[in-house]
């Protein structure tokens, strides 16, 4: 069956992501505890490439797949993760980038590079890195990994957090993030 991205994230409602989100059945990496440990040969760059071996994926289903099995341990280490085998993956920065946001109601819902659709909230906390000059803002994703925020969707949710006032924070699902680093 072929890949259907989902609609704009304009077109979308709040109970429309969240059917969405439900719907993607995503493997339980987080359950699985294989015993064979390797290397990928996979890097993921901070633009949000994928290389493996030195040579672009530049297959989207591929990128697609190979993202719904990452894993971010405690020590920082990302892996692709299968019943049988993990493997270590190099990422340069996070492995998904943000690229776009709306906000409906007391949500904020993002859009990732591999058309993944994310609620912030409790569950997937924004932070804010670097300093306040030049400053980082991450999404968190699942199983320990994150989006970093690109220009253009880190403008729009500095957008929003002016609508609520000159603090820049913002809310989504009762929790407030802050974008101005510490």
């Amino acid at each position: 069956m072929p890949y259907e991205p989902p609609p704009e994230l304009n077109a979308l409602s709040l109970a429309q992501v969240a059917e969405l989100v439900a719907a993607r059945k995503l493997p339980p990496v987080a359950q699985w505890s294989p015993q064979h440990l390797g290397d990928s040969e996979m890097t993921i760059r901070a633009d949000g490439r994928w290389f493996h071996q030195g040579g672009e994926i530049r297959r989207p289903a591929m990128v697609r797949a190979f993202a719904s099995l990452l894993l971010r341990d405690d020590e920082g280490q990302h892996w692709l993760v299968t019943p049988v085998e993990k493997l270590s993956i190099e990422v340069e920065d996070v492995p998904f980038i943000a690229i776009d946001v709306r906000q409906e109601g007391n949500a904020l819902i993002f859009r990732l590079n591999t058309d993944d659709l994310v609620i912030a909230g409790p569950d997937h906390p924004i932070r804010s890195e670097g300093d306040p000059e030049t400053p980082a803002i991450y999404l968190g994703v699942r199983n320990g990994t994150e989006a970093r925020l690109n220009r253009s969707t880190y403008a729009q949710l500095v957008e929003i957090a002016l609508e609520r006032g000159e603090d820049l924070t913002v809310s989504s699902q009762g929790t407030t993030f802050g974008l101005i680093p510490a």
